[in-house]
Protein backbone atom coordinates (compact mmCIF):
# COMPACT_ATOMS: atom_id res chain seq x y z
CA UNK A 1 0.00 0.00 0.00
CA UNK A 2 0.96 3.71 -0.91
CA UNK A 3 1.81 5.48 2.56
CA UNK A 4 -0.78 7.77 3.02
CA UNK A 5 0.39 8.83 6.24
CA UNK A 6 3.25 9.70 5.12
CA UNK A 7 1.55 12.41 2.22
CA UNK A 8 -0.41 13.59 4.68
CA UNK A 9 2.64 14.87 6.45
CA UNK A 10 4.82 16.34 3.54
CA UNK A 11 1.82 17.19 1.00
CA UNK A 12 1.91 21.25 1.84
CA UNK A 13 5.76 20.82 1.37
CA UNK A 14 6.09 18.60 -1.02
CA UNK A 15 5.93 20.97 -4.04
CA UNK A 16 8.72 23.23 -2.36
CA UNK A 17 10.51 19.75 -1.61
CA UNK A 18 10.14 19.01 -4.93
CA UNK A 19 11.01 21.65 -6.64
CA UNK A 20 14.83 21.02 -7.81
CA UNK A 21 14.03 18.03 -9.10
CA UNK A 22 10.61 19.37 -10.90
CA UNK A 23 13.04 22.26 -13.02
CA UNK A 24 16.42 20.68 -12.97
CA UNK A 25 14.54 16.72 -14.00
CA UNK A 26 10.69 16.20 -14.15
CA UNK A 27 9.39 19.12 -16.59
CA UNK A 28 11.03 18.35 -20.08
CA UNK A 29 9.43 14.50 -19.29
CA UNK A 30 6.19 15.18 -18.02
CA UNK A 31 6.21 16.71 -22.00
CA UNK A 32 7.40 13.85 -23.36
CA UNK A 33 5.25 11.53 -21.09
CA UNK A 34 1.63 13.13 -22.51
CA UNK A 35 2.49 14.31 -25.77
CA UNK A 36 0.51 12.48 -28.49
CA UNK A 37 -1.93 10.79 -25.71
CA UNK A 38 -5.77 12.20 -26.28
CA UNK A 39 -9.31 10.83 -25.65
CA UNK A 40 -9.64 9.28 -21.75
CA UNK A 41 -6.80 9.75 -20.21
CA UNK A 42 -6.44 8.43 -16.63
CA UNK A 43 -3.08 10.20 -14.76
CA UNK A 44 -2.77 7.57 -11.77
CA UNK A 45 -1.40 9.13 -8.97
CA UNK A 46 -2.27 12.25 -9.51
CA UNK A 47 -0.50 13.60 -6.58
CA UNK A 48 -0.79 17.53 -6.18
CA UNK A 49 -1.20 17.71 -9.84
CA UNK A 50 2.14 18.54 -11.64
CA UNK A 51 1.34 16.93 -14.68
CA UNK A 52 -2.03 19.28 -15.23
CA UNK A 53 0.05 21.81 -17.17
CA UNK A 54 0.78 19.05 -19.24
CA UNK A 55 -2.19 17.36 -20.51
CA UNK A 56 -3.23 17.46 -24.32
CA UNK A 57 -5.99 19.58 -25.89
CA UNK A 58 -9.81 18.01 -26.26
CA UNK A 59 -9.09 14.74 -23.99
CA UNK A 60 -10.85 13.94 -20.98
CA UNK A 61 -8.77 13.24 -17.81
CA UNK A 62 -9.28 11.83 -14.93
CA UNK A 63 -6.75 12.13 -11.86
CA UNK A 64 -6.58 9.68 -8.82
CA UNK A 65 -5.01 9.43 -5.58
CA UNK A 66 -4.92 7.80 -2.53
CA UNK A 67 -4.13 10.69 -0.40
CA UNK A 68 -6.77 13.02 0.56
CA UNK A 69 -4.01 15.87 1.54
CA UNK A 70 -2.46 15.33 -1.89
CA UNK A 71 -5.81 15.86 -3.73
CA UNK A 72 -6.21 18.89 -1.67
CA UNK A 73 -3.16 20.54 -3.26
CA UNK A 74 -4.65 19.02 -6.99
CA UNK A 75 -7.62 20.76 -6.22
CA UNK A 76 -6.47 23.65 -5.57
CA UNK A 77 -3.84 23.65 -8.93
CA UNK A 78 -6.30 22.57 -10.94
CA UNK A 79 -8.34 25.87 -10.11
CA UNK A 80 -5.58 28.11 -10.73
CA UNK A 81 -4.67 26.41 -14.11
CA UNK A 82 -8.23 25.94 -14.90
CA UNK A 83 -7.86 22.42 -15.58
CA UNK A 84 -10.32 20.38 -17.07
CA UNK A 85 -10.04 17.58 -14.99
CA UNK A 86 -11.36 15.00 -12.49
CA UNK A 87 -10.58 14.54 -9.62
CA UNK A 88 -11.02 11.47 -7.21
CA UNK A 89 -10.07 10.04 -4.06
CA UNK A 90 -9.21 6.25 -5.47
CA UNK A 91 -6.56 3.01 -4.70
CA UNK A 92 -5.00 2.33 -7.87
CA UNK A 93 -5.46 -1.22 -6.43
CA UNK A 94 -9.26 -1.47 -6.84
CA UNK A 95 -10.49 1.30 -8.65
CA UNK A 96 -14.36 1.85 -9.71
CA UNK A 97 -14.19 2.78 -13.24
CA UNK A 98 -15.87 0.52 -15.73
CA UNK A 99 -13.63 -1.97 -17.67
CA UNK A 100 -12.00 -0.44 -20.97
CA UNK A 101 -12.68 2.76 -20.02
CA UNK A 102 -9.60 4.98 -20.53
CA UNK A 103 -7.86 5.40 -24.26
CA UNK A 104 -4.47 6.22 -22.60
CA UNK A 105 -3.24 6.14 -18.82
CA UNK A 106 0.24 7.81 -17.40
CA UNK A 107 1.80 7.33 -14.04
CA UNK A 108 4.69 9.16 -12.71
CA UNK A 109 6.27 7.68 -10.23
CA UNK A 110 3.69 6.36 -8.86
CA UNK A 111 5.10 2.57 -8.50
CA UNK A 112 8.36 3.96 -6.72
CA UNK A 113 6.30 3.99 -3.82
CA UNK A 114 3.78 0.83 -4.35
CA UNK A 115 5.42 -2.32 -2.59
CA UNK A 116 6.43 -4.89 -4.47
CA UNK A 117 3.75 -7.04 -3.48
CA UNK A 118 0.97 -4.45 -4.85
CA UNK A 119 2.55 -4.10 -8.65
CA UNK A 120 0.85 -6.52 -9.92
CA UNK A 121 -2.63 -5.65 -8.88
CA UNK A 122 -1.86 -2.26 -9.80
CA UNK A 123 -1.14 -3.27 -13.09
CA UNK A 124 -3.85 -5.63 -13.36
CA UNK A 125 -6.12 -3.03 -12.20
CA UNK A 126 -4.85 -0.62 -15.23
CA UNK A 127 -5.08 -3.81 -17.64
CA UNK A 128 -8.69 -3.84 -16.63
CA UNK A 129 -9.69 -0.18 -17.44
CA UNK A 130 -7.25 0.72 -20.54
CA UNK A 131 -8.99 -0.09 -23.99
CA UNK A 132 -7.50 -3.12 -26.06
CA UNK A 133 -5.94 -0.77 -28.32
CA UNK A 134 -4.92 1.74 -25.12
CA UNK A 135 -1.88 2.62 -24.40
CA UNK A 136 0.14 2.63 -20.30
CA UNK A 137 3.03 4.63 -19.60
CA UNK A 138 4.94 4.73 -16.46
CA UNK A 139 7.66 6.90 -15.13
CA UNK A 140 9.68 5.47 -12.77
CA UNK A 141 13.24 5.82 -11.63
CA UNK A 142 16.30 3.10 -11.50
CA UNK A 143 19.67 2.83 -10.04
CA UNK A 144 21.92 4.12 -11.72
CA UNK A 145 24.59 1.36 -13.52
CA UNK A 146 27.41 3.87 -13.19
CA UNK A 147 29.05 3.37 -9.73
CA UNK A 148 29.41 6.90 -8.25
CA UNK A 149 25.72 7.64 -9.00
CA UNK A 150 24.68 4.50 -7.92
CA UNK A 151 26.40 5.07 -4.24
CA UNK A 152 24.95 8.53 -3.96
CA UNK A 153 21.42 7.32 -4.91
CA UNK A 154 21.84 4.21 -2.44
CA UNK A 155 23.28 7.05 0.49
CA UNK A 156 19.78 8.76 -0.60
CA UNK A 157 17.90 6.10 -0.52
CA UNK A 158 17.18 5.49 3.47
CA UNK A 159 15.62 9.49 3.66
CA UNK A 160 13.58 8.67 0.49
CA UNK A 161 11.84 5.48 1.52
CA UNK A 162 11.00 7.35 5.20
CA UNK A 163 10.19 10.85 3.54
CA UNK A 164 8.47 9.46 0.14
CA UNK A 165 7.58 5.22 0.87
CA UNK A 166 9.59 5.33 -2.17
CA UNK A 167 12.47 3.37 -3.56
CA UNK A 168 14.72 3.44 -6.78
CA UNK A 169 14.62 -0.57 -7.39
CA UNK A 170 10.78 -1.82 -8.38
CA UNK A 171 11.50 -3.21 -11.62
CA UNK A 172 7.92 -2.78 -12.64
CA UNK A 173 8.37 -4.23 -16.16
CA UNK A 174 8.74 -7.94 -14.01
CA UNK A 175 5.45 -7.93 -13.65
CA UNK A 176 4.11 -6.30 -17.03
CA UNK A 177 3.68 -10.04 -19.09
CA UNK A 178 1.85 -11.87 -16.23
CA UNK A 179 -0.67 -8.70 -16.36
CA UNK A 180 -1.63 -9.07 -19.55
CA UNK A 181 0.62 -6.50 -21.21
CA UNK A 182 3.28 -6.13 -23.64
CA UNK A 183 6.26 -4.25 -23.15
CA UNK A 184 6.33 -1.92 -26.06
CA UNK A 185 8.92 0.41 -25.20
CA UNK A 186 11.67 0.87 -22.29
CA UNK A 187 14.15 3.74 -22.12
CA UNK A 188 15.77 5.97 -20.37
CA UNK A 189 14.29 9.64 -20.09
CA UNK A 190 16.99 11.55 -17.66
CA UNK A 191 20.50 9.67 -17.38
CA UNK A 192 20.10 6.10 -16.66
CA UNK A 193 17.87 6.38 -13.07
CA UNK A 194 14.46 7.63 -14.91
CA UNK A 195 13.26 5.44 -17.38
CA UNK A 196 9.83 5.15 -19.30
CA UNK A 197 8.19 1.86 -19.74
CA UNK A 198 5.55 1.87 -22.61
CA UNK A 199 2.37 -1.45 -22.40
CA UNK A 200 0.39 -1.95 -24.36
CA UNK A 201 -2.67 -4.45 -23.77
CA UNK A 202 -1.69 -8.47 -24.59
CA UNK A 203 -4.28 -9.16 -27.27
CA UNK A 204 -6.58 -11.95 -26.85
CA UNK A 205 -5.42 -15.67 -27.61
Amino acid sequence: MIKTKAYTHIARLYDLLDLPFEYGRYRPLRQTIWDGLHGRILDAGVGTGRNMAYYPAASQVTGIDLSPAMLRRAIARRQRLKCDVDLHEMDVLATTFAPKHFDAIVSTFLFCVLADIDQLPALMELRRVIKPDGEVRILEYAYSARPLKRLIMRLWAPWVKWMYGATFDRRTEQYVEQAGFDLVAQRFLHQDIIKLLVLKPKPPD
